[in-house]
């Protein structure tokens, strides 16, 4: 079985593969090396199953260097260092009583104050804190991913809203209350510069990063968090809800962007408008995601540079109308390169994109609750008018959890109700 994946090695002689890559020379003094070497396995199957994560690990501590920080720059936390520790102490292997007395000894005296727990107390383990579950979030959910930056800035400021709320620094995760939990959410919903929905998805952020430990942290699996449920005031949630276009607001919205943005913007727009899409889907599309024979739609998935928001985001959307004449254009654009919008599939791309749209669209219109994403909200206001069901609404905005009704059959058949309903919607003939 040949392996054709990038940085793959065989050391001569050798029945072990690892992941090998030469590190730019701008960056080896950061880094402190001047190559990446990591294990993968001693079989193919082995370097299958690990590639990904060893080469998220690569590209992260690449990145790392490049903003001029160390990936492990961040401090250890007590469980960081009890592990380490005992790491330590099990390579040092059995020793006589004597050995392990003088040993401790040494250790007391020179202030080696982990390896001496490890060594006399082994059982004396750190709970776990939230620092730990962050760190494990953030290594597992986060690193690797095509907005990784955004991601680790947002996860940073939910944690320090935590330790200010709470005024104990670092809080052990089993020591976290219900009480705990409407404290964080009250000390947020203070902040004036934070509005209600922020909160909100901060609040998600915390649930994300804290179920995520519950289920992978020996220490703490099973236990259920006081965040779940906690919930901002709906009445005040509805007030920071996006607004569709009016057809007077979308006409001249529409307008300005066709007559003033790029090509590629001018394209992406015709796209949002007539697919109900979020922008990073749209952004991030590769050209073979992009089907204009037979069944015209696209086929959104994960990408390593993209992914999705949740199971039902992964989805084919028809393709009808001037989007489908947007996404002709864009593929006769994007030539034989593999990214429908080069210049916009990368990192921060799809918040690029939106944020020159934006200035286009306040130019024509001045409520603040319609922006870029309110094309989504129209194209689900003209799916009900048309009295398209809702879970077919769902297959086409990704709005269901994955999870369509069996009575619209496979693949083929969804994408057929789903191009039907959406020509019946926008009112465009088959």
């Amino acid at each position: 079985m040949n392996i054709n994946l990038p940085y793959v090695h065989q050391p001569a002689g050798k029945t072990h593969y690892r992941y090998r890559r030469k590190v730019p020379a701008f960056l080896r003094q950061a880094l402190g090396k001047t190559e990446i070497i990591l294990p993968l396995g001693r079989t193919p199957a082995e370097v299958l199953r690990h590639y990904d994560r060893v080469h998220r690990q690569a590209e992260a501590e690449l990145k790392a260097a490049t903003k001029g920080q160390s990936a492990k720059a961040q401090p250890k936390t007590d469980l960081e260092r009890y592990q380490w520790a005992t790491r330590q102490v099990a390579e040092w292997g059995p020793m006589t009583s004597d050995v392990a007395d003088a040993l401790a000894d040494h250790l007391e005296e020179t202030g080696q104050v982990e390896l001496y727990r490890a060594l006399v107390v082994p059982d004396r383990k750190p709970e776990p804190t939230l620092a730990d579950a962050v760190k494990l979030y953030l290594k597992e959910k986060v690193e690797g991913t095509a907005d990784e930056t955004k991601k680790r800035q947002r996860v940073e400021r939910v944690q320090g809203h935590v330790k200010k709320a709470l005024g104990r620094g670092d809080p052990q995760i089993r020591s976290l209350t219900k009480a705990d939990a409407r404290e964080v959410r009250d000390h947020m919903l203070a902040d004036k510069d934070m509005a209600p929905a922020t909160v909100h998805r901060y609040l998600n952020d915390l649930r994300a990063i804290l179920n995520y430990a519950s289920g992978e942290m020996d220490e703490v699996r099973g236990w259920l968090s006081p965040f779940n449920g906690l919930e901002v005031k709906k009445q005040t949630l509805a007030k920071e809800d996006r607004k569709p276009f009016t057809e007077g607001q979308l006409k001249a919205a529409r307008a300005r962007v066709l007559g003033h943005a790029s090509a590629d913007l001018q394209r992406i727009w015709r796209m949002l408008e007539q697919t109900g899409c979020r922008l990073a889907e749209v952004t991030g599309l590769m050209v073979e995601d992009v089907h204009v024979d037979g069944i015209t739609y696209l086929d959104l998935k994960v990408h390593p540079h993209r992914r999705l928001k949740n199971a039902g985001s992964v989805r084919r959307v028809p393709l009808v109308g001037d989007a489908l004449k947007a996404a002709q254009e864009a593929l006769k654009a994007a030539g034989e390169g593999a990214m429908l919008f080069e210049t916009y599939a990368r990192e921060g791309g799809a918040t690029a994109a939106s944020a020159t749209l934006m200035k286009h669209v306040r130019k024509v219109v001045a409520d603040r609750k319609v922006t870029v994403h309110s094309l989504r909200h129209t194209l689900k206001d003209k799916l009900v008018r048309a009295d398209v069901p809702e879970a077919v609404q769902n297959m086409i905005l990704g709005h269901s959890s994955g999870a369509v009704s069996e009575a619209y059959g496979g693949p083929e058949a969804r994408l057929e109700v789903a191009t039907r309903a959406l020509r019946k919607a926008l009112q465009v003939a088959s």
